[in-house]
């Protein structure tokens, strides 16, 4: 995968993302690199051959792209593990390995969308943080139905617990990277992610 591939669950159609969407996709990968704070309009207008003028007409400024970018992934995260638990069955193991596995294959594609959250969320507006933070929790209760249907003796806290854990262990990719190959990485991420889901 090239640098020019991942990140890309910012976009609606990852074949042909718009401008827009490239616009947030260098934004993510410069705030990754250097942080939020110390990136400029014109950086991210140079990422993608445009002038710096020309990203306020998609965007407010950098405070926008960030709140957009943070709220892109969050929406993508909920609609896309509440698809794949459908698409599993009825079956709970089904379902929590649908969930890793759609966990994994977003932390390995969108390693600058996860360095970008841990660091910069606390620096989003109120209103936009609160909004993905409303979105996160409604994806973390779609984990911790399943998990309570494997634990029927956990209460939500405990699941709900075990749910971060494993998030945590799969969202440390960045800090990872290049160490293994994709395949080898997912494989060793999957079987440590449902390990820590199942433990009793």
């Amino acid at each position: 995968m090239t640098g020019t591939e991942r990140d890309t669950a910012l976009h609606a159609d990852v074949d042909r993302p718009s401008r827009r969407e490239q616009i947030l996709q260098a934004a993510a990968q410069l705030f990754a690199e250097r942080g939020s704070r110390a990136v400029g309009v014109d950086d991210v207008g140079a990422a993608v051959g445009v002038t710096g003028p020309a990203i306020y007409r998609h965007f407010a400024g950098k405070d926008a792209m960030l709140a957009e970018m943070l709220l892109r992934i969050s929406e993508r995260l909920l609609a896309g593990g509440s698809e794949r638990v459908t698409a599993a069955g009825a079956d709970p193991v089904a379902q929590l390995r649908a969930l890793i596995d759609f966990q994994v294959e977003f932390a390995l594609e969108n390693p600058a969308l996860i360095t970008v959250h841990d660091r910069d969320l606390g620096s989003l507006a109120d209103a936009d943080a609160a909004q993905v933070r409303r979105l996160q929790r409604r994806y973390v209760e779609v984990w911790v139905a399943v998990l309570a249907r494997l634990h029927p003796t956990s209460d939500p806290a405990a699941c709900r617990a075990r749910a971060h854990a494993v998030f945590g262990l799969i969202n440390s990719t960045p800090h990872s990277a290049g160490q293994l190959d994709r395949p080898a990485m997912a494989a060793l991420l999957t079987g440590m992610a449902e390990a820590a889901a199942t433990v009793c």
